[in-house]
């Protein structure tokens, strides 16, 4: 029996949606003129609306919130931006009004709701048919009305639905879950911003703070730094405003803080990042601890945030060469200071380059691979004896800060000439420490496998000193979620993984995978 011959399918049009009684058929006149141009026009409006709402609601918000400047540079907003209805663009509110202007286009996307905004009547329309298509992508993930589902289906679909149509359409803290917002400078205070932004993006610290681990509301202490970290947790992570901060309780605090050890940072003029990092950690341990100051070179334990997230602890081996007997000493540590001038110099002259590159695994493999020769006296042999001294890590920490130093200070005839050291250091995103603790040379695969695993640090953030010792400037990288940020002070704006792998780091701070 011959079969009937087919005909290729005729497009699909668009329809638009009848209106209930009482609506009207379109948002505005304005969307009326658009849709009612041609058949053609109304279907790829509706299709772009379609991949615009693909874009906002299947995708990091990220990318919405994300348009490009004058520069090409990508600019990350922290309010909405506007995705043009008309053409492939994702525009400021400030560009929105020039790209109108400029192309006669009218219609935009918000990025954070998907709701329709028309320019010339300069507010959100609502208009049945982008609106039923919307509410469908919100509550279904699909713009088909088509599916046949089963009864128990339904039901099950409908609990989950109902969140997700509660949160797309519910106005948010635009900062809550991401904390993303600048630090305005006061006067020299780049060298405080990129550490307190280091913090703010720790979610161990997030996480103390945000749960009330110090309560700034019941602390009697006055200044208190602690108390001020608390409230600007809050205000970062709780609060609408985009707007710069100002972190005058943390300068205040710092100000008045009587800290002999760092009595030269509190200055006008520029400072160092990692003395700052040092003095604030052992400020937030006192407050947070058992007031105890940890004593350099002692294995002090405390179980304040401070020693939870960054303390750890190093073992130092000396061997004699005469009897092999091993004396052990260790040690806490806050960061890991890795020397970078001698080894550069040596690979200076070994390559003929002026400015040789090293991996952080060169400096890493100098201080905790590398044994030394050094003097002693051995009990056992009851003498000074020669002998090899080596240290490793007995213990990581859940965070792993690192110094590499870069400033290298001369006593010369009347005061100190200070220098910096330019040469690259790359560093990875995922780090394995295992190679630089004190059981890096256990023979059992198996467990050195499981070892790895437990000492796999991934990047968290990267704090950077550009420009000259006297008049450089510091700016950072944080990680939130998948996607790096750079903080300029009180300007953020999304970064590109080569951006950051591509820096002159300072300090870096890298977070366990797992904490179990």
């Amino acid at each position: 029996m011959a079969t009937r011959p087919t005909t290729p399918a005729s497009p699909k049009n668009a329809k638009i949606k009848s209106p209930s009684p009482g609506c009207p058929v379109f948002g505005c006149e304005h969307v009326q003129i658009l849709l009612c141009q041609s058949q053609e026009v109304m279907n790829s409006s509706i299709a772009h609306y379609k991949m615009i709402l693909r874009g906002i609601f299947d995708t990091t918000p990220i990318l919405s919130q994300t348009s490009t400047n004058q520069d090409g540079r990508p600019v990350t907003s922290l309010t909405s931006n506007y995705l043009c209805l008309q053409c492939p663009v994702t525009l400021s509110e400030e560009d929105r009004l020039k790209h109108g202007t400029e192309k006669l286009h009218r219609f935009y996307v918000d990025s954070r709701t998907g709701a329709l905004y028309c320019q010339i009547c300069d507010d959100l329309v609502w208009d049945p048919t982008l609106e039923e298509l919307r509410v469908r992508k919100i509550g279904t993930g699909t713009f088909s009305t088509n599916r046949k589902r089963k009864h128990d289906e339904l039901f099950a679909e409908s609990s989950k639905e109902d969140p997700r149509i509660i949160s797309a359409n519910t106005t948010v803290a635009s900062c809550r879950a991401s904390g993303l917002r600048g630090i305005y400078n006061a006067g020299a205070t780049c060298y405080q911003n990129v550490v307190l932004q280091s913090f703010l993006h720790n979610p161990l610290l997030r996480n103390f703070y945000l749960s009330d681990g110090h309560q700034s509301s019941e602390c009697s202490i006055s200044h208190c730094l602690s108390c001020a970290m608390d409230d600007m947790f809050q205000d970062f992570y709780a609060l609408e405003s985009t707007n710069g901060y100002t972190a005058a309780n943390i300068l205040s605090g710092f100000w008045i803080s009587e800290k002999k050890a760092f009595e030269n940072l509190v200055t006008t003029k520029e400072q160092d990042a990692h003395e700052f990092f040092q003095f604030l950690a052992e400020e937030l341990h006192e407050r947070n601890g058992d007031g105890k100051r940890p004593q350099s070179g002692s294995e002090h334990t405390c179980n304040c945030i401070i020693h939870q997230t960054f303390y750890g602890k190093m073992q130092t081996t000396t061997t004699c060469q005469n009897c092999h007997n091993s004396t052990h000493a260790v040690q806490s540590f806050l960061d890991l200071s890795l020397g970078v001038d001698t080894l550069a110099q040596r690979r200076a002259k070994k390559t003929g380059q002026k400015l040789p590159a090293l991996t952080l695994g060169d400096c890493l493999d100098e201080e905790y691979v590398k044994s030394d020769k050094c003097e002693y006296r051995c009990h056992k042999c009851a003498s000074i004896q020669q002998a090899r001294r080596h240290t490793s890590i007995k213990r990581l920490p859940n965070v792993l800060s690192i110094q590499l130093k870069r400033f290298e200070f001369k006593q010369g005839k009347h005061d100190r000439a200070a220098s910096k050291i330019d040469n690259p250091v790359s560093f990875p995103l995922q780090l394995n420490m295992l190679p630089y603790t004190n059981r890096a040379r256990n023979r059992d695969s198996r467990e050195n496998l499981e070892l790895e695993r437990s000492c796999t640090y991934d990047l968290l953030s990267v704090v950077v000193h550009v420009g000259e010792i006297e008049t450089g400037h510091y700016v950072s990288y944080c990680r939130v979620g998948d996607q790096w940020f750079k903080f300029n002070d009180h300007k953020v704006e999304l970064a590109r993984v080569s951006d950051v792998l591509g820096a002159q780091a300072y300090l870096l701070f890298y977070i366990i995978r797992s904490l179990a």
